[in-house]
């Protein structure tokens, strides 16, 4: 979906359409930016941030708290029209997903024909992309491809409303002029490590020699297929994990806020290690506090695009804290965690953030 609890607030009120519209807590207050229309993307404006810094970068967008029940139920009325196509669908977030249609289209091609296939399956996108927008009035973007890797490029070239196919005998030289950093698998540090070896593009990729294992380790041949647009994973409801999380208990309560940094940094650096081994974005940042008498409080926010990073996890966290005031008294534990996972952006997130623990 496109820009979707943004697009939902646009939808429902006519007076938000063409205007920057920036979903979360507004410009005065310790909120964060949950969802940005494409209006407001122009000015910077993007899920993670502080609404004090979108506020400023966009003195001039239309801030509107978020109403989280009506985007779940808005996604599950448009997830009954995406089964209704008889695909094997794989939901990866709550405005994604991914469609198998061999079994749709099997048969109407010469057997071993793959582009023929997905040419086929081009009028089977537009009808969905048309039904959604006659019955739910919101636009999506379709990429069509070969494997999940490249559908998810395709999904992400065109925005808004796009629909952009991806054959297979094209998907190495489309693969070519884009950064490093659109390889499903690299984030920030995986890119880091690839531009000092000189390797900028995934045309560099490509034609490097060998398998990047001396360069990248255990990833490196994948990150070779990657770069050369072959990706086996399957699509399906598989078993996943559906949150990850890590917690302390103090030796004494506390609350010491360097302590507390320290702590919130580390179960951060902790959860970021485990999505990446993953390969997982999260929508849902929660905290968790426990305090001496036992009483334990949790609090949590969500973001439209996922974060993956440690400094995103980190600052989302601490700002809960800070926003709820949950160290008003020494901590006898304190957790940080994350939910709502799914397939991670292929566009990372930079977060200007400044809030501390309490």
């Amino acid at each position: 979906m496109d820009a979707f609890y943004a697009s939902v607030e646009q939808r429902d009120k006519p007076e938000l359409r063409g205007k920057p519209v920036i979903v979360g807590g507004p410009p005065n207050s310790r909120g964060v930016v949950c969802a940005a229309s494409y209006e407001a993307r122009k000015f910077g404006i993007r899920s993670a941030m502080p609404s004090a810094t979108a506020g400023r970068l966009c003195p001039h967008g239309v801030f509107v708290y978020p109403e989280f029940n009506r985007y779940r139920n808005e996604s599950r009325e448009i997830m009954a029209i995406v089964n209704q196509t008889g695909a094997i669908i794989e939901q990866v977030s709550i405005d994604e997903a991914f469609l198998d249609m061999t079994g749709v289209i099997e048969g109407t091609a010469t057997a071993g024909d793959a582009d023929a296939r997905l040419f086929l399956a081009v009028p089977v996108a537009r009808e969905l992309k048309e039904r959604i927008k006659a019955e739910r009035k919101l636009t999506t973007s379709i990429g069509i491809a070969g494997n999940k890797l490249l559908a998810k490029l395709g999904s992400d070239f065109n925005k808004p409303d796009g629909l952009t196919l991806i054959p297979n005998r094209d998907k190495v030289e489309f693969l070519r002029p884009l950064p490093v950093r659109r390889i499903h698998g690299v984030g920030k540090v995986t890119e880091q490590s690839l531009i000092n070896a000189g390797l900028r593009t995934i045309a560099d990729i490509q034609d490097y020699p060998g398998d990047l294992r001396h360069l990248m380790g255990s990833f490196g041949p994948a990150l070779k297929r990657y770069a050369m647009g072959e990706d086996e994973r399957p699509v399906g409801n598989r078993d996943v994990v559906k949150s990850i999380s890590s917690e302390n208990t103090f030796s004494e309560d506390t609350d010491d806020r360097r302590v507390l940094r320290g702590c919130l940094r580390e179960q951060a650096d902790d959860i970021a290690r485990r999505l990446k081994r993953k390969n997982l974005g999260a929508h849902t940042v929660q905290v968790k506090v426990r305090y001496s008498d036992f009483m334990t409080l949790t609090r949590q926010i969500s973001v439209e695009d996922p974060v993956t990073e440690a400094d995103a996890i980190y600052r989302l966290g601490a700002l809960l804290l800070r926003r709820e005031n949950l160290v008003n008294r020494p901590l006898r534990l304190m957790g940080l965690g994350v939910s709502s996972l799914g397939e991670p952006y292929l566009r990372q997130l930079e977060l200007p953030l400044d809030s501390e623990p309490g």
